[in-house]
C-alpha cells in the first residue's frame, strides 16, 4: 500500500508525507490499523445556535472499512500497489482489479463477490472485517452519521476508486 499526503488538490502539489506498507497480511493490516488511528481529526461545527458537535475530517472506522475492502477485493495478479492518497480536500483509494464477479455497477454495493475469497475468510478470522458483504453499506452510514458527503465510487476493468470527501 502506497500512501502519500499533497499539499493541494492534485498529484502535481508537494508531497508532504509519504509512507509504505509491506510485508506479509498480518503485518501490513496491523501497521495499516495504527496509522489510521489518530491520523484523522476532529472540529467542532455549529449543530445548533447554542450548540456545537464534533465532527471528524474523515471517520477512522470508515476509512478503516473501505481500506480493508482495498486489500480484500484488489486483484492480486497486478503489481500495481494500492494507492492511499490525502490530497486537501479528499482522500482516494485505489486499488487493481474491478468490479469483480456478481457484482456488476448497476447493483453495486447491493452484491458482492470475492475475488480472494480465501484472503477473505483470513482478514474475518483475524478480526479486521466480516464475510456479509457490508463493509461499504457501513462505511456510507458512518460518513453520513458524521456529516460527511457519501463517498464517491468508480469502477472500471482495471480499477477499482473510492473518493472520500473532508467533512467540512
Amino acid at each position: 500500500i502506497q500512501y502519500a499526503r499533497y499539499d493541494g488538490g492534485s498529484l502535481a502539489d508537494s508531497v508532504l508525507e509519504q509512507k509504505q506498507f509491506t510485508g506479509n497480511l498480518m503485518i501490513v493490516l496491523r501497521e495499516l490499523d495504527s496509522f489510521v488511528k489518530g491520523r484523522f481529526t476532529q472540529q467542532p461545527i455549529k449543530d445548533s445556535p447554542l450548540r456545537e458537535k464534533m465532527v471528524w475530517d474523515y471517520p477512522e472506522d470508515a476509512m478503516r472499512e473501505l481500506l480493508v475492502n482495498a486489500v480484500v477485493h484488489r486483484d492480486y495478479q497486478s503489481n500495481q500497489p494500492i494507492r492511499f492518497y490525502q490530497f486537501a480536500d479528499r482522500i482516494e483509494i485505489q486499488n487493481p482489479g474491478g468490479l469483480y464477479g456478481d457484482a456488476r455497477p448497476e447493483n453495486f454495493p447491493r452484491v458482492n463477490d470475492y475475488r480472494n475469497p480465501v484472503l477473505a475468510e483470513a482478514i474475518a478470522v483475524l478480526g479486521y472485517a466480516n464475510r456479509f458483504g457490508r463493509g461499504v453499506t457501513r462505511a456510507q452510514a458512518l460518513l453520513q452519521a458524521n456529516g460527511s458527503r457519501p463517498a464517491n465510487f468508480s469502477y472500471e476493468s482495471t480499477h477499482f476508486l473510492v473518493i472520500v470527501f473532508k467533512a467540512s
